[in-house]
Order: structure tokens, then C-alpha cells, then sequence
């Protein structure tokens, strides 16, 4: 048992220098080569929480059933990077290169991983896909819808091209579900095109999917 926690240990500690390095010298480095290149700082800034979403969120979903027992670790990690990203907002010194001064969706993120990672896992008896597939909806579905609206339009907008672009990532995965699952693709692709003011499509995307996910755990096609 305590090799076991030293192992899992040594791994969160692994997998949260990672995060540092994206969210550190990667995102600044490419969040100045975009302004360089003529980008507007605030697309900049988006299409870095997108990379993050990417490599950081999504990745790290992915590995949680390899290599970890439990999710116990893992949420500890949301919880502590959720503090560290809100300290910024507290002292008025915003990491600049993926935050801003007017929300903290970057926190939501963080906050809903680690809810949705806690929640599945305790209303299963251990079944992480409960947690995850709604995770991955809102770390690699809202990244590419974001990534294809900068594309198109060169600004933060919504749009239903991205929200097409979100369901061809996210349906695939819902789909390993069966009928519910690919219910729950369909439906966090389409509210992602809203906004409800300071509730942001991080908490849309994953709490939408996964009360579907969780009221129809039964009927799941295994």
C-alpha cells in the first residue's frame, strides 16, 4: 500500500512539472511568438488556454486509469493548481500570457476537472469513464472549437463552425458509450456555443455531460 502511494506520489509530482512547463515556458514563449506574428494579445491569450486544455487537462485525464489506483492524487493536483492559478487574479498579477483581467476561467477548469474526476468516481464505485469522458469533452472538444473559430475569424467569438468542429472530437468518445454517451457528445457541443455571464462553458460542457452520463450509467453500452 505505501509503495503503492509513493509510486503515485512520485507520478502526480511528475505529471504537475509538466503542467509548470506548459502553463510556464511553453504557453509564454508561444503566446509571444503569436503577438509577434500579429495576433491580438487576446487571441493570443485564448488560443493559449486552449494548448493547456490540450496538453494539460486532456493528457492527464487520459493517464489517470494507467496510472493511478485512485483518483485521490489526481484531485489533489486540480485542487492545488486551482489555488495557484487564483493567487494571480488575488494579487493583481495576472500571468499574462493565458490570463485576463475580467475571469478566471482558468480556475473553473481546474475546479470542474477535479469535481467531475471526485464525483464520478465516488457515484460509480470507481468507474473513472464517469468523470473522464466529460473531461475530455471540455479539454480537447472546447480546445478545437476554439482553436477553428481563431482560425476562421482571427478573434474570440462563438460560433456553430467550432461547435461542429467540438462535436467531430467529442461524438467519437461518447460513442464508446453507447446511445447515452453519444447523447452526451451532442449536447456539450451545443451548449458550449452559450454563455450564462460568469458561468463559462468549463462548467457547461462537463456538468451537462455528465448528469446524462450519470443518469443513464446503467443503460451504458460495456
Amino acid at each position: 500500500m505505501m509503495n503503492t502511494l509513493y509510486r503515485e506520489a512520485l507520478i502526480a509530482s511528475s505529471l504537475l512539472a509538466w503542467v509548470f512547463v506548459v502553463i510556464g515556458p511553453v504557453t509564454k514563449r508561444l503566446y509571444n511568438h503569436m503577438v509577434d506574428r500579429g495576433l491580438s494579445q487576446i487571441v493570443a491569450i485564448y488560443l493559449n488556454r486552449k494548448i493547456m486544455h490540450i496538453l494539460t487537462g486532456g493528457l492527464i485525464a487520459l493517464l489517470i486509469p494507467v496510472l493511478f489506483s485512485t483518483p485521490v492524487i489526481p484531485i489533489g493536483m486540480a485542487v492545488l493548481l486551482a489555488v495557484i492559478l487564483y493567487i494571480p487574479h488575488k494579487t493583481g498579477r495576472i500571468l499574462y500570457w493565458f490570463q485576463t483581467n475580467d475571469n478566471m476561467f482558468e480556475v473553473h477548469f481546474c475546479v470542474a476537472w477535479g469535481l467531475a474526476m471526485l464525483l464520478g468516481w465516488l457515484l460509480t464505485g470507481g468507474d473513472l469513464r464517469l468523470g473522464i469522458v466529460p473531461i475530455l469533452y471540455m479539454s480537447f472538444g472546447d480546445a478545437v472549437t476554439g482553436i477553428v473559430r481563431n482560425i476562421l475569424f482571427g478573434e474570440r467569438t462563438k460560433s456553430w463552425w467550432g461547435n461542429l468542429a467540438m462535436a467531430a472530437v467529442c461524438t467519437p468518445i461518447g460513442a464508446s458509450l453507447g446511445p447515452w454517451g453519444l447523447l452526451s457528445a451532442l449536447v456539450a457541443s451545443t451548449i458550449e456555443h452559450f454563455e450564462f455571464g460568469f458561468i463559462d462553458d468549463n462548467i457547461t460542457v462537463p456538468l451537462s455531460s455528465f448528469l446524462i452520463l450519470y443518469l443513464s450509467y446503467p443503460n451504458w453500452s460495456w
